[in-house]
């Protein structure tokens, strides 16, 4: 035999709709929206898992961002240039409404789960672009608080035109809207911010009381958008701040782009450090209130940390399913291996029980349940956004060598999953605002019991991890409960996501995952699976995750 012939290796990932191989995913988004959404975020789906998506994928990543700061004259031009790729990553993202539509829509009109739907279905290929995507979408409540703002730029932000290319609003057929929180000083303690923002009436921007900016911006992801929310000092405490990129009459905003970051992963999306001098911005709220301005913004970001990271979840799954249908090792395939389908099968119960936790959340925003959306969010970010890096090292690790290469995408995977932990603040700023909505909001709190009594006479295991709740509530009020925070947070995060296991999954799975998760039937590595809840229920699970 030629020794260049190829033998036992695994052929491309075909062709896939990410939404009809996902059970958990179509489901869902049957469950808690109309047909008319279904039927639109299938197609989303069919297009993430086409081979020209996935190009597209590629080239953006492997073609980053160049910053251009000046013109060859020496003027500044603080501009971001993509690969051609990008803008057909975008073209479509922006098209298939997961901007800020859902918020022009009806309260229970189910658009928040179609756009969470597609969010997720149309991440699971590439999850950089959605960075400027969720940003949008997250723009529109911190909006509400100044409504000619609001009135002037929603159009713009719902609009599914990709329109890229920076021009005053009334020249642009839809926009886009990043943030620029954090400094170098402070990171996640915003209230140390340096950036000053000094009233200046009569400024060349429509919508509100104008003032003129002067900071660095430590982080400033996706600088090519057309508007920032930005916080900044005023006599009165920390302002919030819409800062376009062009003025009205058409010239530049001072706005200058230092240079981009270089980032472990996330590459295909410009972030960068920017300058602010004498920069105009219209203030949003009410001065000295731009936290509590801003923090609807933080939260909407933090729903979409969830959508995508449970998408990576996902996208790394299918990786490591599609390779062991197709690999042998010792005499077998690896999918009919025992303890290769003990990991599978516990990495399949990951990812479903994140892809229904965040969809439930999604139905909570449609249905203005701010009560539940408020704590569920805080819980899920923390936990979801933390369980996906190891696991997709772990699915990595189901690929062997080849997991270890850039071909198969699981690479790229491994260097986004950490990402959407630490954007929008790291495990322990969620940890501790879990804790502040459980002893300042009670109401979060009630909502909470009630979503999980819903699944109350399931099993005893969950039985009992839901009436232990009240137990890690008490907790959480205590006097020094901050070091435990975390804990909370984990005792909350797996018993919610398991009463809704328990309610919308098969047996098979939800008992798998209450066993696992509550029941103390699993180790500290996934693929620890109780051995005769693994081989009894593995392949079922298996053939649920990935059906192509």
């Amino acid at each position: 035999m030629p020794t260049h012939a190829v033998t036992n290796q695994v052929p491309p990932l075909p062709e896939v709709n990410t939404v009809t191989s996902q059970p958990a995913l179509d489901e869902g988004l049957r469950r808690w929206a109309d047909q008319a959404a279904y039927d639109e975020v299938c197609a989303l789906g069919a297009r993430a898992g086409s081979v020209e998506a996935r190009e597209w994928a590629v080239q953006a990543n492997e073609h980053e961002p160049v910053l251009r700061s000046h013109s060859p004259t020496g003027d500044r031009l603080d501009e971001v240039d993509f690969h051609p790729a990008w803008h057909e990553l975008m073209t479509v993202a922006v098209g298939a409404g997961l901007t800020a539509e859902p918020w022009t829509q009806p309260s229970g009109s189910g658009a928040h789960v179609r756009r969470a739907a597609g969010f997720i279905a149309w991440s699971e290929n590439e999850q950089g672009h959605l960075c400027p995507i969720s940003m949008t979408y997250a723009a529109a409540p911190a909006l509400s608080a100044n409504p000619a703002l609001q009135q002037r730029w929603l159009p713009q932000l719902a609009s599914r035109s990709y329109d890229f290319g920076l021009r005053p609003l009334d020249r642009k057929r839809g926009a886009l809207v990043g943030m620029g929180m954090t400094e170098k000083q402070g990171g996640s303690d915003v209230r140390a911010n340096t950036t000053r923002a000094v009233a200046s009436a009569g400024g060349p921007l429509e919508g509100g009381a104008t003032y003129r900016l002067t900071g660095h911006k430590w982080f400033c992801s996706a600088p090519m958008s057309d508007g920032f929310l930005v916080l900044a000092q005023t006599e009165a405490g920390v302002g919030c701040f819409l800062v376009p990129r062009a003025l009205d009459d058409g010239t530049r905003n001072p706005f200058a782009l230092q240079r981009l970051k270089d980032k472990l992963g996330n590459r295909s999306n410009a972030s960068s450090e920017v300058e602010l001098d004498g920069t105009w911005g219209v203030r949003v709220g009410d001065e000295g209130r731009g936290i509590r301005t801003i923090l609807d913004m933080v939260a909407a970001t933090r729903l979409d940390c969830i959508l995508g990271s449970a998408s990576t979840m996902r996208a790394a799954l299918v990786r490591a399913v599609h390779h062991a249908r197709h690999r042998s090792a010792f005499g077998a395939l690896l999918v009919d291996q025992p303890l290769m389908q003990n990991v599978l099968a516990d990495l399949a119960l990951e990812v479903e029980a994140a892809t229904t936790l965040a969809l439930r959340l999604a139905h909570a925003v449609d249905e203005g349940d701010t009560a539940l959306s408020r704590l569920g969010v805080a819980v899920g970010k923390y936990w979801v956004c933390k369980r996906t890096a190891p696991m997709v090292a772990e699915a990595l690790e189901c690929l062997g060598g080849n997991g270890y290469v850039e071909e198969n995408g699981l690479a790229r995977l491994y260097r986004e999953a950490p990402l959407n932990s630490i954007w929008e603040g790291s495990g322990n700023v969620n940890a501790l605002d879990v804790l502040r909505a459980i002893t300042r909001e009670p109401g979060s709190v009630e909502a909470f019991r009630k979503e999980l009594a819903l699944a109350h006479g399931h099993s005893d295991t969950l039985d009992s991890a839901i009436a232990h709740v009240d137990d890690v509530v008490r907790y959480a009020a205590e006097p020094g409960a901050a070091a435990g925070a975390r804990h909370v947070v984990e005792q909350l995060a797996v018993t919610l996501q398991a009463s809704l296991l328990a309610r919308h999954a098969p047996t098979e799975v939800a008992d798998a995952f209450v066993a696992s998760r509550l029941g103390g039937q699993h180790g500290a590595t996934f693929g620890t699976l109780d051995a005769g809840l693994s081989t009894a229920h593995a392949r079922g699970i298996l053939d649920r995750a990935f059906s192509t």
